[in-house]
């Protein structure tokens, strides 16, 4: 039985009750993060809670929880939920108002929602154990403030929806100046000629948890050369590794974009190393 946290209780997911007239309902008028946690331990943990709050300032929604209060929430559900390796999903939506009101209200309680989920075991740095994924481009549609972890995430769903139905794991996107911004549900990096580099972070991406961890991790502790700029569409085309970072997928290989290959066509050579260094260190921040 699945035990979740609900505005400051614990209860069977069955039992919890947020009423038709929240905002997050109506709206997707709120803020969420994903915590991934193996053997009990929080990845990234200060960082993923710092983005909530720079989330949750600027849609102007007070809620006055401290970093210890939410650490001692997570703690509470990992507990609950027998430990092990579990992704926590924390949300924080308005509130609910009893009127559909377009206006942030001024008066209403935030709602705060949080569960678990089994995320398996920490991805390998062996490329005989990883897995890989097949990609599409597509033109992004998404609004212009995906810098904001917003729970409004429709543009994305369609976007995964599109790449799904042709026959892809994920989907790269470009805006109308052909440069890469992300995918449907992570950051990307792309490797040419032993280069590593990612998009700079605009309203166009969100700043990930994983993306900034390994940009520390490759800077501190390899000999890489790693850039943060502007790539074009024929640059992610000709890429030699192409790679999707998120809270759950780690550093994960892309070996197919658009039908053809990355690359050899398989798992690229900086990989490995760079997934071990990234399961090394992730517990440093």
């Amino acid at each position: 039985m699945s035990i979740v946290y609900l505005n400051g209780q614990l209860m069977p997911m069955q039992d919890a009750r947020i009423s038709p007239m929240d905002r997050g309902f109506l709206f997707g008028d709120g803020i969420y993060e994903v915590v991934p946690c193996f053997a009990g331990k929080p990845v990234g943990f200060k960082l993923h809670m710092q983005r909530m709050q720079q989330g949750l300032t600027e849609l102007g929604i007070a809620q006055h929880f401290s970093d210890a209060q939410w650490q001692d929430i997570v703690a509470q559900l990992l507990s609950a939920n027998g430990g092990g390796n579990l992704g926590v999903y924390l949300h924080v939506s308005r509130g609910t108002q009893m009127r559909r009101v377009h206006a942030y209200p001024s008066d209403v309680t935030p709602t705060v929602f949080a569960f678990t989920f089994e995320i398996g075991h920490a991805p390998s740095a062996d490329p005989t154990q990883a897995r890989t994924f097949k990609a599409v481009t597509e033109q992004d549609r998404r609004w212009r403030r995906c810098h904001i972890k917003s729970t409004a995430l429709l543009g994305n769903i369609m976007h995964y929806h599109q790449g799904q139905q042709q026959g892809a794991d994920e989907v790269l996107l470009f805006n109308e100046q052909q440069q890469l911004t992300e995918a449907a549900s992570c950051n990307v990096f792309v490797v040419k000629d032993g280069v590593i580099a990612t998009p700079l972070l605009d309203h166009q991406i969100l700043p990930g948890i994983t993306r900034y961890i390994l940009l520390e991790v490759l800077r501190r502790h390899s000999r890489f050369d790693v850039q943060e700029r502007s790539i074009s569409r024929a640059e992610v085309l000709c890429a030699d590794e192409i790679w999707l970072t998120s809270s759950s997928k780690e550093v994960a290989p892309v070996i197919e974009l658009d039908g053809k290959p990355v690359g050899r066509g398989g798992i690229g050579p900086l990989w490995s190393e760079v997934q071990a260094l990234f399961s090394a260190h992730k517990y440093d921040f």
